[in-house]
């Protein structure tokens, strides 16, 4: 069996875990493709959240507390910055990440595309699937905002983090998403795949950024494999993070039925033919979607691994 799972975030990753624990007893291949429009440049240095957050998840080094960057993390740049006054000081990069971003930029800069930079940073992980940016290309979820007496574009980054999507947001940019390509590797992998999973990702900034990629979503939606998506929403709220204020700005309910909906039927020139929700959403209905029930809570490897089984008997 081989699996491609279009992810990002927290939970993306987390997600991951159990889909390559169920990959391990069945002997499946997964491929991840993760979202690249967290990505900023920062103090010179190129930073993929996503992509390493999937990484160091897999690889057994992130903190398991802040659920991102690395464990056992120390600030010293971070002062050193901060004693310079150098900007901006709302977002911080640990020692340890610094060595992952000076690596990756440095082969940017040789002129490795992304794609094979991440495959050469994954060299040291070892995560047990296959990574691949959605996109070589520049794309940057961008946000338009009301801000210093009137509306202004920021880096979703500073949205997130700086101001904690508390300002009167209007909508949501994926620059470059126009001229942007899906990475090597994307198009064979969904065209190959005996089934694609949606991970139960923020539906607005993750997952929605990876189908801005032209020809992606062409490819997961005309392709072959059953598409079959997991509710980030359940019970009326987002597992983690901020995901009801992303729908809210796009007039979408946050719920389990909201997001399916905000999906669509795949025969409907939407995305899905499945979708799981929790036990606490049965009943939820979306048009030309076979929706099922089952726990979502990933308190661990093996509740995860048995959420994506059921996700899997969807297809």
């Amino acid at each position: 069996m081989r699996i491609v799972v279009l992810t990002g975030g927290i939970g993306g990753a987390r997600f991951l875990l159990g889909v390559r624990a169920f990959a391990q007893q069945v002997g499946a291949e997964v491929t991840a493709v993760v979202n690249v429009g967290d990505d900023l440049l920062l103090h010179g240095l190129k930073v993929c959240p996503d992509l390493d957050s999937v990484m160091y998840t897999l690889g057994g080094g992130a903190d398991p507390e802040r659920g991102w960057g690395r464990a056992d993390e120390t600030w010293t740049v971070k002062a050193e910055l901060a004693a310079y006054g150098a900007e901006p000081t709302w977002f911080g990069l640990g020692d340890k990440d610094v060595a992952t971003h000076l690596v990756r930029t440095t082969m940017l800069h040789a002129g490795y595309p992304l794609s094979q930079v991440t495959e050469a940073l994954a060299a040291r992980w070892q995560p047990g699937v296959r990574l691949l940016p959605a996109t070589d290309d520049r794309l940057e979820t961008h946000v338009v905002v009301d801000l210093d007496g009137g509306q202004r574009a920021i880096h979703f980054q500073e949205w997130w983090i700086r101001h904690r999507a508390d300002i009167p947001t209007h909508r949501f940019v994926f620059v470059g998403a126009e001229n942007a390509k899906p990475a090597p590797g994307v198009r064979e992998a969904v065209a190959g795949a005996d089934v694609v999973l949606v991970a139960p990702s923020n539906p607005v900034v993750s997952v929605a950024p990876v189908l801005a990629v032209p020809g992606l979503r062409e490819a997961v939606v005309d392709g072959p494999a059953p598409v079959v998506g997991v509710s980030p929403i359940i019970g009326g709220a987002p597992v983690r993070g901020m995901a009801d204020r992303c729908l809210s700005v796009l007039g979408v309910e946050c719920s389990a039925a909201g997001v399916g909906r905000m999906y669509g039927a795949r025969r409907d020139g939407g995305l899905l033919d499945g979708w799981l929700v929790a036990p606490e959403d049965e009943g939820t209905q979306v048009p030309g979607v076979t929706v099922r029930s089952a726990p979502l809570r990933m308190t661990d490897e093996a509740a995860t691994a048995d959420m994506v089984r059921a996700a899997l008997e969807l297809r």
